[in-house]
C-alpha cells in the first residue's frame, strides 16, 4: 500500500456528485465522511479509510447501518441532523462492526447544503487518545524504574556473587546430602542474577539513532521465527516497496520485532495461526516530545497481528508495565521492555486487541532532514 492520497471522491448510482470543495477535507487527520439522504457512503478521507480499516472504494458499497448496530447512537445522531437541519454532537459512542470496535468516539454531525438529505460526518476516535496518553504517561514512569533497576543491579549482584562463591567452597567439603543443598543455592542464585540483568535492560543508555531500512530487519526477523519458535506457522507480508527508511536503531528494532513476533506465535493456535507483517504509509500521527515545543512526524507504521484469543480486557489496559503477564511463568518484562525501547527511539507504539485479531502498531519518524540516508544493500 503506497502513501495515501490526497482525497477519496467518488458517487454511486442515483447520487449526486460529491463537491470538489470536500477536496479540502482529506487533508484533515480527523476521520470526515459524508453520507447521502439513505446514509450511503459518498465521501471518505484517508483518515476515515484508516478509522473503519476499509478503502473508499469499499465504503461505496456499504451503508453506515451495515457498518454499526441498528440501535447505534450515531444512527440516531445522523437523523437528528436531518431532523433539525443543525449540526449536532455527541460523545462517549460505540462504533462496531466484525472488522473493528471503537470505543469513547466523538461525533460531529452538520448539513451539507450542496445536497438534499446529505450529511458530513467527522469521527474523534478518544479509546486511541487515551491509549496514546497512557503510553505516554509510561514513558515518564520507565525513567524512574531505570533508575531503580540500575541501583538494583548494583547492590544485588555483587552479594549475589559472594553467596554464589560461599555456596561452592562448602559444597567441597560438605556430605553428599549438603551438596544438593549447595547446589540449589547456587541455582537460585543464578536465576536471581539473570532477572536482574532482564531488568539492568532498563537502565537509560545512550541511543545511537540512524536511517535503517525496515523491510530488512522485517525479513531478518522473519528468518529467525521461521526456523525456529514460528516454524509451525504461516507468516504473510505485506509491505510497502514505496516506504522510506526509518530513523531509528537497528537493534532495537531487530528486538523488538522479535518480542512481538514470539508473542504472537505463543498466542495463537498451533494448527491454523498466522502472522502478519506489515508496512505502510499513514498521515497526522505526531507526538509532543519533552522539553521541545515541536511535534514530532510518525508516519512510517510497522504492524505485527496475529488471529490469536486476543488479551484479556482485565489487562488490556496494563500490559505495558513490569511484571504483568498471561502467560503461565511469565516474568511480564517483554511488553514492557518493547515500550522501552519504542519510546527510547522516539516512536510510538499501541495495541488493538480483540478474539481473533491482535495488532501491534509501531509509528516510526522518517529520516531528518540533514542526515544522509543509509546505502541500499544487494537485498533491497
Amino acid at each position: 500500500m503506497t502513501a495515501p492520497a490526497l482525497g477519496r471522491r467518488f458517487s454511486g448510482s442515483g447520487a449526486s456528485a460529491v463537491p470538489d470543495s470536500l477536496a479540502l477535507l482529506a487533508a484533515l487527520p480527523v476521520p470526515v465522511v459524508v453520507l447521502d439522504a439513505e446514509d450511503r457512503f459518498l465521501f471518505a478521507n484517508p483518515a476515515a479509510e484508516q478509522f473503519f480499516q476499509l478503502s473508499a472504494s469499499s465504503l461505496r458499497q456499504l451503508g453506515l447501518a451495515e457498518l454499526i448496530p441498528p440501535d447505534s447512537r450515531l444512527l440516531s445522531l445522523v437523523s437528528q441532523v436531518r431532523l433539525q437541519d443543525a449540526p449536532v454532537s455527541d460523545h462517549g459512542l460505540t462504533v462496531e462492526s466484525p472488522r473493528l470496535r471503537r470505543t469513547d468516539v466523538a461525533a460531529h454531525g452538520a448539513p451539507l447544503p450542496e445536497m438534499q438529505g446529505a450529511v458530513v460526518l467527522s469521527l474523534q476516535d478518544g479509546s486511541k487518545a487515551q491509549r496514546l496518553e497512557r503510553q505516554l504517561d509510561f514513558r515518564g514512569a520507565a525513567r524512574g524504574a531505570s533508575a531503580m533497576a540500575a541501583m538494583l543491579a548494583h547492590e544485588v549482584k555483587n552479594p549475589l556473587s559472594g553467596i554464589r562463591g560461599a555456596a561452592q567452597l562448602l559444597e567441597q567439603s560438605a556430605s553428599e546430602d549438603d551438596r544438593e543443598l549447595c547446589t540449589l543455592i547456587q541455582d537460585e542464585a543464578d536465576r536471581i542474577r539473570a532477572l536482574v540483568e532482564r531488568m539492568e535492560m532498563f537502565s537509560e543508555r545512550p541511543v545511537e539513532r540512524a536511517p535503517v531500512n525496515i523491510h530488512e530487519v522485517l525479513d531478518h526477523v522473519r528468518r529467525i521465527a521461521g526456523r525456529g519458535f514460528a516454524s509451525h506457522l504461516r507468516i504473510v507480508e505485506d509491505y510497502d516497496p514505496s516506504l522510506p527508511q526509518v530513523f531509528g536503531n537497528r537493534d532495537f528494532l531487530v528486538q523488538v520485532l522479535l518480542n512481538l513476533v514470539k508473542n504472537a506465535a505463543e498466542a495463537v493456535d498451533p494448527q491454523g495461526g498466522e502472522i502478519h507483517l506489515s508496512t505502510a504509509y499513514h498521515h497526522g500521527v505526531r507526538i509532543a516530545v519533552p522539553g521541545s515545543p515541536e511535534r514530532v512526524h510518525l508516519p512510517l507504521r510497522v504492524s505485527v497481528r496475529d488471529n490469536g484469543p486476543g488479551i484479556p480486557a482485565e489487562v488490556e489496559s496494563t500490559i505495558w508495565e513490569p511484571f504483568i503477564s498471561t502467560k503461565r511463568g511469565g516474568q511480564g518484562l517483554g511488553l514492557a521492555l518493547v515500550a522501552k525501547l519504542v519510546a527510547d527511539m522516539g516512536a510510538l507504539i499501541e495495541c488493538d486487541s480483540q478474539p481473533g485479531r491482535t495488532v501491534f502498531r509501531i509509528s516510526l519518524p522518517m529520516i531528518p532532514s540533514g542526515v544522509v540516508p543509509a546505502l541500499k544493500t544487494r537485498d533491497e
